[in-house]
């Protein structure tokens, strides 16, 4: 096996902590160096990986022992330390959002080519299994064209312990730019890629958290095929029913979830200790618990989603694939993993390692923001609003 990759972290918040399973379970990482202002989670960190704690993100990036920079800081920090890691010749693996413009997208992508280094977005969860499977099922051809694309969440995301700019649409808060680049990333993958309008509506039903917690829209592709996006944020129904009652992070669901979430919220209104409270259950707080393997019942996965072809529709499940044609219905089961988000570290080995072009590359993250902010957009104006950077997952770099 060639060498493993050397991973500089920076940022030891929530997405770090959801990514830690996979990155201390697989020997192809090597973790050598962290950046955060949280100390109990540096400690950790140096105790659980042996690496190197540094005071600023310039050092860490300047560090000859950092091979990649894994950027996982809040959602504007985003395109500065992109163009920070690529200035010191690292390769960067940067956190959806890709950034909070196309401005900035453009500009994070002319740092990483003029050093010559490799930016691949995510984890999103369009890396699961399950949607890998779907889409080398439609690219096989053996059901034909995709005509149209269901997916829709229901969560308890909006009430979940939030700082005060994860609330603020103009800082990247609210579910458009947290979760709709997860939807928007599947069902462009499924789709081809190349979505040429966007019609939306956003819902912003609460003044106590005045971002949007819910967003409707109709994306129609280059193909002739459809798609319909639905999220809910406000923690009422729970669609995870639909998906086996396996969570977001392919854990076993506990029914009410939602309900114990706005419960929680709704006792509080210390702004200070909502912040503190995210804090505790982020990598080395009061409250952090590590992933148990054993907790897995499925695959990650982002709500129900359909996609109908000319001769199958395609149900994705936190097991595979569900395939309903003429013949009947057929469960195609995904390989097991190792580790959980195997998948993120399957395309960054291939990028690192075997010189293969990332699927989630900077070019691509660019074109599912630019329907993001359409959605933004379309919802503020009330209109349909056309793409102009859309690629094909096989598109440019």
């Amino acid at each position: 096996m060639a060498q493993p990759i050397r991973f500089g972290v920076l940022g030891l918040g929530r997405a770090f902590t959801l990514m830690v399973p996979t990155l201390a379970g697989d020997p192809r990482i090597r973790l050598v160096a962290c950046c955060d202002p949280h100390e109990e989670a540096t400690v950790l960190f140096q105790q659980q990986f042996g690496a190197r704690v540094h005071a600023s993100a310039e050092a860490l990036c300047a560090d000859p022992q950092v091979e990649w920079v894994y950027v996982a800081t809040p959602h504007p920090l985003h395109e500065a330390h992109v163009a920070l890691a690529a200035a010191h010749g690292k390769h960067v693996l940067v956190e959806k959002p890709m950034a909070l413009s196309l401005a900035a997208c453009d500009r994070m992508l002319a740092a990483t080519r003029q050093a010559g280094t490799h930016l691949v977005v995510g984890h999103s969860h369009s890396f699961d299994s399950p949607v890998a499977l779907a889409r080398d099922l439609i690219r096989s051809g053996r059901y034909g064209q995709v005509q149209s694309i269901l997916a829709l969440n229901f969560t308890d995301f909006l009430y979940r312990p939030r700082r005060p700019e994860e609330l603020d649409t103009a800082q990247g808060g609210g579910v458009v730019f947290s979760q709709a680049a997860h939807q928007v990333d599947v069902v462009r993958l499924l789709a081809g890629g190349l979505v040429e309008s966007v019609y939306a509506r956003t819902g912003v039903w609460d003044r106590g958290r005045a971002t949007e917690g819910a967003y409707s829209a109709i994306l129609n592709f280059a193909s002739g095929a459809f798609a319909q996006v639905n999220y809910n944020g406000y923690g009422l129904f729970d669609s995870d029913v639909w998906m086996d009652g396996v969570g977001e992070l392919g854990q076993p669901k506990t029914a009410l979830t939602h309900q114990v979430t706005r419960q929680k919220r709704l006792t509080s209104t210390d702004e200070m200790a909502e912040v503190a409270q995210k804090a505790a259950r982020n990598y080395g707080g009061a409250a952090y618990k590590p992933q148990a393997s054993h907790e897995r019942a499925g695959f990650q996965h982002f709500g129900p989603v359909i996609v109908s072809c000319q001769g199958a529709d395609l149900r994705l499940t936190p097991q595979g694939v569900e395939v309903h044609d003429v013949q009947g219905v057929q469960l195609m089961r995904c390989a097991l993993q190792d580790v959980p988000r195997q998948e993120v570290l399957d395309e960054l080995w291939s990028v690192a390692r075997s010189g293969a072009q990332p699927v989630h590359s900077g070019a691509w993250s660019k074109a599912t923001m630019e329907v993001c902010l359409g959605i933004l957009a379309s919802a503020r104006e009330r209109k349909v609003m056309m793409m102009h950077h859309q690629i094909a997952p096989d598109g440019p770099t």
